[in-house]
Formats: C-alpha cells, sequence, structure tokens
C-alpha cells in the first residue's frame, strides 16, 4: 500500500491546509472518468489524515485486501497528506472512493456533487462529538474556566479543515467572542497541529494547554494506550462537549452508479477485521449514510463561511 499518493497532476497543485497558492488543475486537465467504469482500473481510496499515518497503516492495508477481494478488482487505499487534498482529488475524479469529515464531505459536495454514502457506527451508534481537551493537571473544570485564563493558552485545532477538530469548537469560541481565526483570537497562540492524535499528544505533554479533538478518536486512542499500560485516560480531561455530530462519511463521485454504490456498501457491511475497525475510531459496523444527516454541520459551516478550500 502506497501511504502517500497524489498524481502527477494534484502533485503540482495540491496545497496543505492554510499554505501554498497553486492553482487547481483546469478541467481540461481534470479526468473526466466516472469512478469504476471498468474492472480493470485500478479502484481508487482516500482517507484524510484523522490520525497519522503510522496509526493508521495495517488498518488501511487491511481495508485495501478486504475491499480487492470484496469488489473482485484491484484497490489501493492511501492515506492523503491533508483533507484539501482528498477533496481536490474527489473534485477532479483521480480517486473512486474517499473518507472524509464532516466538513470536508460538504466542501466536496458544494464544488463537485459528491455523495455521502455510508458511516460507521461506535458502540451501535452513528455519532460522535467535538471536545475540547485539558490535562488533568490543570484547575479547569470547564469551557468558562479556561476562557478565563485565555491570554495564557496556547490552543491547539487538528486541522483547518476538521469538523470535530476545528469547525464546531471553532464556531464555539467565536460564538463567545474569543476566536476569529489562527491570527485573530484572544489566546496567547493558536495552531493546528494536522490531526485528533497530534493534538492528544500536545496536551499530555502540556505544550499547549488546550485543544479540540474527536471523541470517538480520542477514545480509540485511551483504549490503545490503555492495552500498552499508559496514561492517557489519567491525563486528559474533557472540559467542552458538543452536541452529536454524525460520523464521518464515506463519499464517491457524483457520476458513480447506484449499483457500484450498493457493491461498495455491501463490501464495509462485511468488515469484521478489528484492526479495520479500530483506525476508524473503534468503529463497531458500517451503516448506510446519506446527504441528510450532515446538515447541522452544513448550517455550520455557512455560518463560520468554511464552504471552500483554504488557499
Amino acid at each position: 500500500m502506497k501511504k502517500w499518493l497524489l498524481s502527477i497532476g494534484l502533485a503540482l497543485t495540491l496545497t496543505a491546509c492554510g499554505g501554498g497558492d497553486a492553482p487547481a488543475p483546469s478541467t481540461d486537465e481534470a479526468d473526466t472518468s466516472t469512478g469504476g467504469e471498468s474492472s480493470d482500473e485500478v479502484f481508487e481510496v482516500a482517507v484524510i489524515p484523522s490520525q497519522s499515518t503510522g496509526e493508521m497503516e495495517t488498518g488501511l492495508s487491511n481495508l485495501e485486501s478486504h475491499l480487492t477481494d470484496a469488489l473482485g478488482r484491484e484497490v489501493e487505499v492511501n492515506q492523503y497528506p491533508n483533507y484539501n487534498a482528498v477533496v481536490e482529488a474527489l473534485n477532479y475524479n483521480h480517486i473512486d472512493l474517499a473518507f472524509l469529515g464532516p466538513l470536508t464531505y460538504l466542501i466536496a459536495h458544494e464544488q463537485s456533487g459528491a455523495q455521502a454514502i455510508i458511516t460507521q457506527e461506535i458502540d451501535g451508534e452513528p455519532y460522535y462529538y467535538s471536545y475540547i481537551i485539558t490535562h488533568s493537571d490543570s484547575e479547569w473544570e470547564t469551557l468558562e474556566d479556561m476562557l478565563a485564563d485565555r491570554e495564557e493558552v496556547n490552543f491547539a485545532f487538528a486541522s483547518n479543515s476538521s469538523t470535530s477538530g476545528h469547525l464546531i469548537p471553532g464556531l464555539e469560541l467565536r460564538n463567545r467572542g474569543h476566536y476569529e481565526d489562527d491570527l485573530n483570537n484572544d489566546f496567547t497562540q493558536v495552531q493546528f497541529a494536522g490531526s485528533h492524535d497530534i493534538v492528544t499528544t500536545l496536551v499530555q505533554d502540556q505544550s499547549v494547554q488546550a485543544g479540540a479533538v474527536d471523541s470517538a478518536i480520542l477514545e480509540a486512542l485511551m483504549k490503545d494506550d490503555e492495552a500498552n499500560g499508559g496514561t492517557l485516560r489519567e491525563d486528559i480531561k474533557v472540559i467542552w462537549q458538543s452536541d452529536k455530530l454524525y460520523q464521518y462519511p464515506w463519499v464517491v463521485p457524483s457520476e458513480m452508479t447506484e449499483e457500484e454504490i450498493e457493491d461498495i456498501r455491501a463490501a464495509f457491511y462485511d468488515v469484521t477485521d478489528e484492526e479495520i475497525l479500530r483506525i476508524f475510531g473503534g468503529a463497531s459496523s458500517f451503516v448506510e449514510a446519506d446527504d441528510t444527516q450532515y446538515a447541522d454541520v452544513l448550517e455550520a459551516a455557512r455560518e463560520f463561511d468554511m464552504l471552500k478550500l483554504e488557499e
């Protein structure tokens, strides 16, 4: 499995979140083929870097093998270097299936009509939360406590395009009058760590005083840490929790046929591999999803003016 895949066209045009100014490919350069048209073509799957590469490598390799067997064709599963790269690849038909956060899915849906077709359940529920966390040694017990000391706080978000790692907690902080973006806020410093596990590590190490993470990823990290005799669960406390968020969708290009979609769904329904389930928030199963389940995130994204890729 190739851990980082960018086609030649994309390699020249895709930018990391919050950086770079290379132009997007023109529509003349875009691959206009429909995903899954020929069983001889490689079925390309892209995954956002919700966790660092090492955390996901085995599970993604197992998923690649499972989908190859289930779909009866060659499949490549690749973790892309940033959220924007996956959206651009989906928009220009360079991939057939993508694992996106709700916000990045909505950006792709707005730009190219990408469809949500499946998501994961965790403990039988297709929901997760955005958390703001701090170290257990902190005296803060609530978000209000932290905000009272905001001028002394180094705060870490995950990715600029992350739903639970930026959009939802950022909107909460904005509505309280303390945050507009990483340069305009009331904190000592705001940074984008790149993934939820890195935010968690920064908080545990007390390199930052607080951070925003995905609840399901945090719980999965804690379980792994406990299995290895670690103290992550004791070191972290939650001082704010969002309302329920519908789980990350698996997304296909708008041109994907219903027959192809049903084949993909069936392949995911049959996933039992523990390593695959672990890397997707400790999922218990995969279930059908559709566009209507992300209406709340869409409203938040419009309020925060985030339905576009970062330049």
